[in-house]
């Protein structure tokens, strides 16, 4: 297939997540013959973090504004066997109406789908999202499962909404050797969000007092002049993805905490998750619903609930959390991988194209 993907950044991972999740995705159905082409806006903030300039197999197209590349998505996207609108393009209406006018089906892809329902159901604007909704898409893929699928339809019209949840290349994530200045007891990568500090306060920083004698160590952007650091934690404001395996496989074990907005839907697996897995680190998690559909509690990960499950975890022996993440690891390469997810993108693809053709927008 020949698949136009309108996006928000697949050159840049800072301060996002879409980037990572995008390049494994992207690879693997390239390495499936399919010929992708990825429309990203140009802006600064991206472009000064830039790590990724070439879409190996594939197409990536930078433009500045959207008036200057119209004329060249609109021609790949007339001949495109489908064309596909994510969440935070900044360009997402312009994009549907352009693929508006094309054959080829028409698919959108939340991959922020707890923040669009928070918004709705709070009468905030979402910017991605124009006044029809999502009802003139073919189908809608929703990066969270569970009720969250039943609310598109229902608050936004969608015909058919389906999960595509995170991946991770085991290529770009994998067990590598610990690097000195990344040690750590427990680590944490991610971008500041409001929405998790709560959660980060009583799992990740509360255990780090109790605990001075142990290290702690957070990666990620935006993380704000006032935030409670303590001595026995140390941040790196910004690593590439090349240099995530390597932060997680210095850590004895690392922490996923999930934005509110996809907690309170469950089945929001992120990508850190399986990204942490692949490299065979044991992983910590807030609870969520649905969590067992991925990954086996006591066995394949561990939950934390408050400060005292996290000191709990951190006391176990380096032998149990060995095995720990090696099962993580296993269940990770035979269920959660780019490629995995990229043949889920197919069938459903497949399976609306055979049992409706597009559907053309209301007057």
């Amino acid at each position: 297939m020949k698949l136009v993907i309108f996006g928000l950044s697949i050159s840049s991972s800072w301060g996002n997540g879409h980037a990572t999740l995008w390049r494994g995705l992207c690879r693997a159905l390239i390495r499936r013959g399919h010929d992708v082409h990825f429309f990203e806006r140009d802006v600064p903030y991206y472009a000064s973090h830039r790590d990724l300039v070439e879409l190996r197999g594939g197409h990536l197209h930078l433009y500045g504004e959207w008036a200057d590349v119209m004329t060249l998505a609109r021609r790949h996207a007339r001949d495109a066997d489908v064309t596909m609108v994510t969440s935070y393009c900044p360009d997402a209406l312009g994009a549907a109406d352009l693929c508006g006018d094309s054959p080829a089906l028409r698919a959108f892809y939340d991959l922020d789908t707890g923040v669009t329902l928070s918004r709705l159901t709070e009468g905030l604007p979402v910017e991605y999202i124009g006044p029809r909704g999502l009802r003139d898409y073919d189908l809608v893929f929703s990066y969270i499962g569970g009720r969250a699928l039943q609310d598109m339809q229902l608050l936004l019209g969608a015909r058919a909404c389906v999960p595509l949840y995170g991946s991770v290349d085991p290529e770009a994530h994998l067990p590598v050797p610990p690097v000195e200045r990344f040690g750590s007891d427990l680590s944490y990568l991610g971008t500041f969000a409001e929405d998790r500090q709560d959660a980060l306060e009583h799992l990740f920083l509360e255990p780090a007092r109790r605990l001075p004698e142990q290290r702690f160590r957070i990666a990620g952007a935006l993380y704000p002049a006032d935030f409670p650091w303590c001595e026995n934690v140390w941040f790196d404001s910004h690593l590439p993805p090349g240099e995530h395996s390597a932060f997680y496989c210095s850590s004895r074990m690392t922490l996923n905490v999930t934005r509110r907005g996809m907690a309170e839907n469950g089945y929001c697996p992120s990508g850190r998750l399986f990204e942490a897995a692949a490299c065979g680190v044991p992983i910590l998690t807030d609870r969520w619903d649905g969590l067992d559909t991925f990954f086996t509690a006591g066995s394949e990960i561990l939950e934390a609930r408050n400060a005292e499950d996290t000191v709990a975890a951190l006391l176990l022996s380096d032998g149990e959390l060995r095995r720990i993440g090696k099962a993580a690891r296993d269940r990770t390469l035979a269920e959660h991988t780019a490629d995995v997810r990229a043949r889920e993108l197919e069938m459903a693809l497949e399976s609306t194209r055979s049992s409706s053709a597009p559907v053309a927008a209301e007057a």
